[in-house]
């Protein structure tokens, strides 16, 4: 059976278990969207292309599965960037498709015509031009293969138009052979051994864990693993969600917004276990002084992460599962040398305590004033143990990872390596569409909710009940933050004195609007919101210049924190 190239193409995508996908529709992929038409697949309409980028994201980190977006070529195209790259950075599985002019065009800068795989090449995992159909399965198959496996990412389809109505047999192939692909997956037994000897001989331990262990799911390994040897984990932004952060060996995010307690840990440590993390520059501070007393293990799916940043002593290849569960079988066959490991670093646990004693991670309560902080345990102490938290970026998120105490595995969904501003609400979407009955709430700034609050319509379109939580201080706080550290508290374009009313703005979009400008209305409006159906959009006027701290200065070592303003 002959079928055109758009129905191919939707052919692929229900063969991949595909069953949602987010997009916004144009000329050059009018043939996608007619035959979406008669499809299974859902779609969701989203009132920019970042947004539907991002809402494939959310879908995507909040599931486990590859994310699918589509968009017109040229302004369309071009407008996927921002969330290609941003899922790029945090290694997120997605495919995004993108209309192209018709092949005999390319090259003659035809309307809205764009070259995607150039512009897309520095931040996609691998980019597609198809020009012959009889290439369009083949193409699908393999960008689904290389988003989801090895170290995941973003792949992007360029599909030019006249391809989408061209007509051939459809036949679906079984395998894929990509030469010079060949990620893996079994961790070296030879390095797995030197690991336990490693670990078995030590007196500071610590467990450093990146976003990798949500990728891999390697959630469960992990825990038995610290609890196993008793070693204190810290985890990256990106990480917060992997290891529950009430754990009595978790230590909560280090660098530069990290703990006292994770900072110094990492500082004092004599072996740093880094489980698919890749030693960002946010984590690290300076290079020369971070871990310098340690030697380091690192465990990554991605060689090309081992030793990019930090020297390492022993490089391991392969599955956080594979490897954390080699691991910990090796160490459990070890019963005497574990119990032995156990006692040579209490003392080690000992001092970590006091650390956490000495400087407990904390802020300055007010009775007048609306503390950032305060909102976000409410929002914790009121929401369900798997709600889905996303975030923008900026002050909010990292009070949000302070303080929000994640505890299940994806439910914490932020910007990480791009740092996107825009990224949570439409995040928060793709996240409620896959999981409709959960609670998903989006903490943002006034700065960052207005990047993309054009998706309160696709909300309300949809019916999908995500809760937003504004913490208004009328500033772009992060900058706003450094430039009173740094910068003579002189505040170049950082103050956003225009007095937006929220509330008149999601009941314009047919959404709930709340507010709260005294601290005894916080509780009550989170329990409002979390009562109301549908979306509801819930501001806070909060204390206009508090400060996120701990804080690591540029420049300086992770141990030379503020601790105070």
């Amino acid at each position: 059976m002959e079928l055109t190239g758009s129905q191919i193409l939707l052919a692929c995508l229900q063969e991949e278990g595909v069953d949602t996908v987010f997009g916004y529709p144009g000329g050059a992929v009018i043939n996608i969207y007619d035959d979406l038409f008669d499809s299974p697949i859902e779609h969701i309409l989203t009132r920019h292309e970042q947004a539907a980028v991002h809402a494939a994201d959310g879908y995507a980190r909040s599931t486990g599965k590859v994310g699918v977006a589509i968009a017109t070529s040229g302004p369309g195209a071009t407008n996927t960037v921002t969330g290609i790259a941003t899922a790029y950075m945090d290694s997120i599985p997605m495919v995004v498709i993108t209309g192209q002019v018709p092949t005999p065009l390319i090259g003659n800068d035809a309307f809205q015509e764009a070259d995607m795989c150039g512009i897309t090449r520095p931040c996609t995992k691998h980019n597609f031009l198809v020009q012959d159909i009889r290439d369009l399965a083949q193409t699908v198959k393999e960008a689904f293969y290389i988003a989801r496996t090895g170290r995941p990412g973003p792949v992007l389809i360029d599909l030019p138009k006249d391809i989408q109505v061209h007509k051939y047999k459809f036949k679906y192939p079984e395998k894929v052979k990509l030469r010079g692909y060949k990620p893996t997956y079994a961790g070296n037994s030879r390095q797995i051994d030197k690991a336990v000897k490693m670990v078995l001989q030590a007196r500071r331990p610590v467990l450093y864990v990146g976003g990798g262990i949500n990728l891999s799911a390697a959630n469960e390994q992990l825990i038995k693993l610290a609890e196993l040897t008793q070693t204190p984990v810290t985890t990256t932004l990106m990480a917060m969600s992997g290891f529950p952060q009430n754990h009595p060996l978790a230590l909560g995010m280090l660098g530069m917004h990290g703990t006292f307690y994770a900072n110094m840990s990492v500082t004092e440590c004599d072996l740093l276990i880094a489980v698919g993390a890749r030693f960002d520059d946010r984590v690290t501070g300076r290079i020369d002084s971070f871990a310098n007393k340690a030697k380091v293990i690192h465990i990554d799916i991605d060689p090309t992460s081992i030793k990019k940043n930090v020297a390492v002593d022993l490089p391991i290849v392969g599955d956080l599962q594979d490897v954390l569960g080699k691991l910990h079988a090796k160490l459990t066959e070890q019963t005497d040398a574990v119990q032995q490991l156990i006692e040579n670093t209490a003392d080690w646990r000992a001092s970590i305590a006091e650390w956490r004693q000495s400087h407990p991670m904390g802020y300055k309560s007010s009775d007048t004033v609306i503390k950032p902080q305060f909102v976000i345990e409410k929002i914790r102490e009121l929401t369900a143990d798997d709600a889905i938290i996303t975030t923008e970026v900026g002050q909010h998120q990292m009070w949000t990872a302070q303080f929000f105490q994640f505890r299940q595995p994806r439910t914490f969904l932020t910007s990480g390596g791009l740092g996107t501003m825009g990224f949570g609400l439409p995040a928060a979407l793709g996240a409620q569409v896959a999981f409709p009955e959960r609670q998903v709430i989006d903490i943002s700034g006034d700065g960052s909710f207005q990047m993309n609050s054009q998706e309160l319509a696709t909300l309300v379109q949809y019916r999908l009940p995500v809760k937003i939580a504004i913490l208004n201080n009328n500033f772009l706080g992060m900058v706003r933050q450094w430039q009173q550290m740094f910068f003579e508290k002189r505040y170049s374009q950082t103050c956003m004195e225009l007095p937006i009313d929220f509330v008149k703005l999601a009941e314009a979009y047919g959404a709930t609007g709340l507010q709260a400008a005294r601290v005894e209305d916080v509780e009550k409006t989170i329990q409002t919101a979390l009562d109301t159906p549908g979306p509801v959009l819930m501001e806070f006027k909060v204390a206009r210049e508090e400060n996120v701290l701990p804080m690591v200065p540029a420049g300086k070592a992770i141990n030379e924190m503020v601790l105070a303003s």
